[in-house]
C-alpha cells in the first residue's frame, strides 16, 4: 500500500486574481509578487473537486 497525500502547489483567487504558491521551506502559502490581488477580498480559491489529493494504489 503506497498512498501519498498531495496538496496544491499554486492557487489563484477567482474574485481578485491573487496568486499564491506553496513554499515547502516555510510550509506556508507565499504571495506571488506579480499578482497580489485585493487585500479586502474574501478569497475564493480555484481549488475544487477536480483536484485529487491522493495518488498511488491501495
Amino acid at each position: 500500500m503506497s498512498i501519498s497525500l498531495r496538496h496544491p502547489t499554486k492557487r489563484v483567487c477567482e474574485r481578485c486574481g491573487r496568486t499564491e504558491r506553496w513554499d515547502g521551506t516555510t510550509e506556508s502559502w507565499q504571495v506571488d509578487d506579480d499578482a497580489v490581488g485585493s487585500i479586502y477580498c474574501i478569497h475564493e480559491w480555484d481549488i475544487n473537486g477536480s483536484f485529487v489529493p491522493f495518488e498511488g494504489h491501495l
